[in-house]
């Protein structure tokens, strides 16, 4: 029965690992953008920049609320602008780019000398 269960167990550590390599290289991006970008973290800045037409990318945790996720959706598919669901909640989308507050919506307004937009655009 152990011999059984341990390829099933082996094989789901080697997705999430996989899974883990891509948020880790999504985090460094971001950490990036932060450095060299422009950037705005939250749901009314990120909706301005949306109106403006100054956003390039905008991240959105997977615990935002449903309501505001289509919203911002909205207004990004108004203004054809790339939209990636990131798969941490809003502390790590905070926690990645270095802050110590929770943010469920984070707006890439230039992504200085990371290549983010380009990698996500191209998912």
């Amino acid at each position: 029965i152990l011999s059984r269960c341990t390829p099933s167990i082996s094989q789901h550590n080697m997705v999430s690992k996989k899974a883990k390599k891509g948020q880790e290289n999504i985090n460094a991006r971001l950490q990036l953008v932060v450095k060299s970008g422009k950037y705005k973290l939250g749901y009314k800045s990120c909706l301005s920049t949306l109106r403006q037409g100054k956003a390039k990318l905008i991240l959105i945790s997977n615990n935002c609320p449903p309501l505001r996720k289509s919203e911002i959706e909205y207004y990004a598919m108004l203004g054809k602008t790339a939209v990636h669901h990131y798969t941490g909640n809003n502390t790590d989308l905070a926690t990645a780019c270095g802050k110590h507050f929770r943010a469920s919506v984070m707006s890439v307004i230039d992504a200085g000398d990371s290549d983010l937009i380009k990698s996500m655009t191209n998912k």
